[in-house]
């Protein structure tokens, strides 16, 4: 989440700024760029903050977690026609992020 988070502040900074980075296109989720901007930033930020509720242990981190790599799994997946050579390599983060989540982890304790 500390790898997806930023690389999702870094696009929607250049969202909201206006570059040239990317291709406006035609589809059924057109939104204006700087509306996707404000999206991924605020995505990204919410990935940091969860990505560091699981580095600190807390109960919360893993759900907030999983929802909010969901969450933007789909909004990848949507930015997809703007950008993607930047789109595709997130939706992996993203998915290996749920992978990891999300999974059922069973600790023994001494040979049980």
């Amino acid at each position: 989440m500390l790898l997806s988070g930023p690389a999702s502040i870094l696009m929607g900074a250049a969202g909201i700024a206006h570059d040239t980075l990317f291709a406006a296109s035609r589809y059924a989720y057109r939104f204006d760029l700087t509306a996707w901007g404000w999206i991924h930033l605020v995505i990204g930020v919410a990935l940091v903050v969860a990505g560091l509720g699981v580095l600190s242990g807390q109960s919360w981190g893993r759900g907030a977690g999983g929802a909010v790599a969901a969450i933007s799994l789909i909004t990848q997946f949507m930015f997809v026609p703007y950008y993607p050579l930047w789109a595709i390599p997130v939706m992996t983060l993203d998915l290996l992020i749920l992978f990891a989540l999300t999974r059922i982890h069973i600790e023994t304790r001494g040979g049980q």
